[in-house]
């Protein structure tokens, strides 16, 4: 068997950067050249309909899987996404015609997939978001039992809750989120990424920290993101406004792309769920020690009430990047790939998208059973808010013996 190293096909950054569109199952690998710039692929591209549903961390972008169900998977397979995350994946197949499952330990990335790719009656749809929309606006008063309720779920009286939002925004946001079950709307998920949405907008912290706020911001500061002085929010009924319209609109731009091909999430440890037959796999797995992807949608699940899995996902932050934690790391990802491959047919492709800075997916190959095909190298060089350190990923193509 090849090692990585020895498989490692080299993208030249003096090529036209691939147009996705373009790639079927005859183009080379060595031609593809996947460093894209923020001028090649600005990020409304990057973020097309669905995509921008609600923001999350550690994605990788629609144009790079679109590239290899293209190159190696055909209308009517199916393809599996072990790590499904906000469901890039399972989007991109369905525009494509193939029939995709993806499995998450995050019940909060379950609840995004699904609001994603159900397949809607628009009408229904954009009625039940106005309908909540004009009830929370006309600002009803929680009753009583209400929240006995939300203090017997342990939302209402969160300390997470109660330092994250002004008291305005919290009473506004608790007002939709006892309006989703009360009202028995059918898009029950929707409804409720729209407010996680607006929840994660209105949080007291600084416009240019929503991804990584450390503390609450009470009072007056200098903004970065609009070189003046701001405040923090004190209400989230402009941004359930906002997020509502522009969720109807993403949803119907998706709605005229998709195929009849079907998509299936499940919350399911990808270690040993249990699977269809398999055509193949693309997947980004986590990175080990840097993400903690329950924390980053906390507020989602203090606001909805979600259990935390946590202590079961793969390469937790809060387990660090020790030795120990890497060799962990490399075991539990093995298995993944082991699990997925029991009912993969012989020459079945797993296209997985990793930073690798710890030299971790060779031995991930190994212990997997995989022939490694080629390896590809890309120079991710869109950055963005206040990130702009280089960073770099490789794309593992392996075979199925």
């Amino acid at each position: 068997m090849f090692t990585n190293e020895e498989k490692r096909v080299k993208i030249y950054t003096e090529t036209k950067p691939t147009t996705p569109s373009e790639v079927n199952s005859d183009t080379p690998l060595e031609s593809l050249n996947l460093n894209w710039r923020e001028n090649d692929l600005p990020e409304r591209i990057r973020t097309k309909h669905v995509h921008r549903l609600h923001p999350y961390l550690g994605k990788y972008i629609p144009q790079l899987v679109e590239i290899f169900l293209r190159k190696f998977f055909k209308p009517g397979q199916t393809v599996l996404d072990p790590f499904v995350g906000s469901g890039t994946m399972l989007v991109q197949s369905n525009e494509l015609g193939i029939n995709s499952i993806g499995f998450d330990i995050s019940i909060f990335n379950v609840i995004l997939c699904k609001a994603k790719t159900t397949k809607y009656d628009l009408g229904k749809a954009k009625k039940e978001i106005l309908d909540i929309l004009e009830k929370v606006n006309k600002k009803p008063e929680l009753q009583p039992q209400q929240l006995a309720l939300w203090e017997k779920q342990g939302s209402y009286h969160s300390d997470y809750l109660k330092i994250w939002f002004a008291p305005q925004s919290l009473e506004e946001l608790l007002a939709y989120r006892s309006l989703i079950e009360k009202e028995g709307y059918e898009y029950k998920d929707l409804l409720k990424i729209i407010l996680s949405r607006s929840a994660r907008s209105a949080r007291l912290t600084t416009h240019f920290d929503l991804d990584f706020p450390k503390k609450p911001q009470t009072e007056p500061y200098w903004c970065y993101k609009h070189s003046r002085e701001c405040s923090p929010t004190q209400d989230a009924i402009k941004f359930l406004n906002r997020y509502s319209h522009d969720t109807i609109k993403r949803i119907e731009e998706f709605s005229n792309l998709r195929s009849d091909a079907w998509v299936k999430v499940e919350h399911a440890d990808s270690r040993n769920a249990e699977l269809p037959p398999l055509d193949g796999v693309i997947t980004s797995p986590p990175y080990v020690g840097l993400i903690d992807y329950h924390e980053q949608h906390a507020y989602a699940y203090q606001l909805l009430g979600l259990e935390d899995n946590s202590q079961k996902e793969i390469g937790s932050a809060t387990n660090g990047a020790s030795q120990r934690a890497k060799l962990q790391y490399v075991e539990d990802i093995s298995a993944v790939f082991r699990n997925a491959m029991k009912t993969m047919h012989s020459g079945g492709r797993l296209i997985v998208v990793a930073a690798d800075r710890a030299n971790l997916y060779d031995q991930i190959a190994e212990k997997s059973g995989v022939e490694t095909e080629a390896v590809l190298n890309r120079h991710v060089n869109r950055r963005t808010g206040r990130r702009s350190s280089e960073f770099y990923e490789s794309i593992f193509i392996w075979r199925k013996p």
